[in-house]
Order: structure tokens, then C-alpha cells, then sequence
């Protein structure tokens, strides 16, 4: 008799398995899309604003730390939506809580925020992304 190979490890045809791979993509194109604005500040405006209305102008500290942390959410957001495609198992948390703080970010904050949770939320899908998850 010839052994046989060991059996293949099936796809797991779960709810998360069908969403994951548009989770990760979405999170990399709306955390792209969120940068682009930052770095045209941090390259154009951050030197035209000093020549514009000096070196007094109040709020431009606060302005810079604001751009700053939301520079920071959106790196994070590309690496969640990196880790959702390697299926880390890092990854999922991660989303959970970028996508409570997406929420107040309007309109596509919000609905990215939702699927997201909807997804990955569920006791349900913590089972199954353990499961599938490297």
C-alpha cells in the first residue's frame, strides 16, 4: 500500500474568510487616501503658512500636532489592513479598535468603521479568525 499524503488543510468557508481580503484592501485605500492631505501640508502649506502670516500665527502648533496624530492613525491603518491580508494574528484587534475610532469620521470613516466591526466583532469571528489566521 502507498501512505497517503496527509490531507490538505480546506478553505475555511466562513463569514470572515469571504470578507477579510475587501477589510484589508479598504483599510490600505482609505488610510492612503487619508495621508495624501498630510503630506501636502507637511511639504506646501507647512512653509507657506509661516511666510503667509509669520512666525506668530497661534495655532500652529496645534495645527501640526493634529496633523501629526492623524498621520500616525493612518499609518496604522495601512499596517491593520497589511495584517489583514497576511492574516496576522495581531491584525484583528488592531481593526477592532481603528474601526471604533473611524466611527467619527464622516462619511467613509463611519462606514468602514461599521464593516469592520461587523466583521470582526462577533465572538463568532474571534473563533474563526484564530482558525485562519498564521
Amino acid at each position: 500500500m502507498v501512505p497517503l499524503a496527509p490531507p490538505r488543510r480546506p478553505a475555511y468557508p466562513g463569514r470572515i474568510a469571504g470578507h477579510l481580503r475587501n477589510l484589508a484592501v479598504l483599510w490600505i485605500a482609505f488610510s492612503v487616501l487619508r495621508m495624501l492631505p498630510r503630506l501636502f501640508y507637511w511639504t506646501f502649506w507647512r512653509h507657506s503658512s509661516a511666510w503667509l502670516w509669520g512666525d506668530g500665527f497661534p495655532f500652529g502648533h496645534v495645527v501640526e500636532a493634529a496633523v501629526g496624530i492623524s498621520m500616525v492613525m493612518a499609518v496604522a491603518g495601512v499596517i491593520t489592513g497589511w495584517g489583514l491580508l497576511e492574516r496576522q494574528s495581531w491584525a484583528r484587534m488592531l481593526a477592532i479598535v481603528l474601526g471604533f475610532l473611524a466611527l467619527f469620521q464622516i462619511p467613509f470613516g463611519t462606514a468602514l468603521g461599521i464593516y469592520t466591526l461587523w466583521v470582526l466583532l462577533p465572538a463568532q469571528s474571534e473563533q474563526e479568525y484564530r482558525q485562519i489566521s498564521t
